[in-house]
């Protein structure tokens, strides 16, 4: 099994680095165990990269015409690392149409150096120039003959309560698409049930994650309630009690 981080309990809760052959990426289920065996779940993310010779579809230039029917516009206020984001729904546009705003000069990715100057220049422009994000967008570019790894079809308990039950549960037992520019951001969250999740980067530029190991987790809650519900406090007294 391919792994940058053999240790077998991860007692330091890293985030550790997959990277399976063909052969043992074609059952998902026994993957997934083994990135447990290693303690991967300990740090609440971790990452998979798929052999080379895996394409979840042949090609992407056939996409530009696909319909974004509700993409939001991020408006981020706040200063000191404390910021509130407010989404505000824009009309419809066609991928090709995202791809050039994307890339316009008032959207595109500043110049940088390297990773750390670029994320310097995210947490310092968050609140400048609101991006344009595609999300939640119901469907999947996986091709329909792809069986490894399919977000569509994981053959897992969720499968069986969308088959077996008839229930779908958007975005939870089927798969959401977005389409991402420079500082679009989804805002710090537990999943649904606690459920694990999985993301897939068709193509573009990498994504930055943040994660807090989830024995952690009930810290950053406290932080998060004792800062914020001092912010309303200032603005309307009557919603904070203690007891």
């Amino acid at each position: 099994m391919g792994s940058e981080n053999p240790s077998p309990q991860n007692p330091g809760c890293k985030i550790m680095t997959f990277r399976p052959t063909l052969e043992e990426f074609r059952d998902f289920g026994k993957y997934i165990a083994y990135m447990e065996s290693q303690g991967a779940h300990r740090a609440g993310l971790a990452k998979v990269i798929p052999p080379k010779e895996w394409k979840p579809r042949k090609t992407y230039d056939d996409i530009d015409d696909m319909v974004i029917p509700a993409p939001i516009q991020q408006v981020v206020t706040g200063q000191s690392g404390l910021f509130t984001q407010y989404n505000i729904q824009k009309k419809p546009m066609t991928v090709g149409e995202y791809r050039r705003l994307a890339n316009s000069e008032k959207y595109c990715t500043p110049r940088h150096q390297d990773f750390e100057d670029l994320e310097r220049k995210y947490w310092k422009n968050l609140t400048f120039v609101s991006p344009i994000y595609g999300a939640d967008i119901s469907g999947s570019l996986y091709d329909a003959d792809v069986e490894e790894w399919n977000i569509g079809n994981l053959n897992t308990l969720l499968d069986m309560v969308e088959h077996e039950c008839g229930i779908i549960i958007e975005g939870v037992n089927t798969p959401y698409l977005y389409f991402g520019m420079w500082k679009t951001t989804f805002a710090w969250h537990t999943e649904d049930m606690d459920l694990y999740s999985i993301n897939y980067l068709h193509f573009g530029e990498p994504k930055s994650w943040y994660a807090i190991p989830p024995e952690h987790g009930k810290r950053l809650e406290r932080l998060a309630k004792g800062t914020f519900c001092f912010l309303l406090c200032l603005d309307k007294p009557w919603l904070c009690s203690q007891g």
